[in-house]
């Protein structure tokens, strides 16, 4: 028990006790006046139920309020539902967004790195082809050089040179 509520009954048990205490003096009829006319009533009895009244309309609209926050607070509840589950969606959509793109990102990738390797390879056969001419041509002029060498080595020496 809340400690309002725990107020709330220790009031009315005061006022139960004061109005034991007090019923002769609550139930003793009184001149009162209704502006037109004057009866005879116990006045403490009229505000008595006047009181009990009063707080039965205070517990009806404690009651009615209390029900129209519990169904606003339902409402909001199922409003948040349908607003996370919206953005659950649309976290997932933009996940599979991000994956898509990554996957083509990817594949992009993937297809100039063989471009790349291609031309690379090309390149290093191009290379090869022209080492080797330039290899082929370097030992073609290197053979004619010696050959050069061995002619003027004859014809100075009158001797034919040995071939090695």
């Amino acid at each position: 028990m809340n400690i309002r509520t725990t107020l709330l009954l220790v009031l009315l048990a005061v006022i139960a006790a004061f109005s034991a205490i007090n019923w002769n003096a609550i139930t003793a009829p009184t001149a009162l006046s209704l502006v037109v006319t004057t009866i005879q009533a116990p006045l403490g009895l009229i505000m008595l139920a006047l009181a009990g009244l009063l707080a039965i309309a205070s517990l009806v609209f404690a009651a009615h309020f209390k029900t129209a926050m519990l169904m606003e607070s339902r409402s909001h509840g199922r409003d948040m539902q349908a607003l996370r589950k919206l953005a659950d969606q649309a976290e997932a959509s933009r996940l599979t967004d991000l994956q898509r793109f990554l996957e083509g990102e990817l594949r992009k990738q993937d297809e100039r790195r063989t471009e790349v390797k291609i031309e690379v390879l090309n390149r290093l056969e191009q290379v090869e082809h022209n080492v080797r001419a330039a290899v082929e041509q370097g030992g073609n002029t290197l053979a004619a050089y010696i050959g050069e060498l061995e002619d003027r080595i004859e014809h100075a020496s009158g001797k034919p040179v040995p071939d090695h």
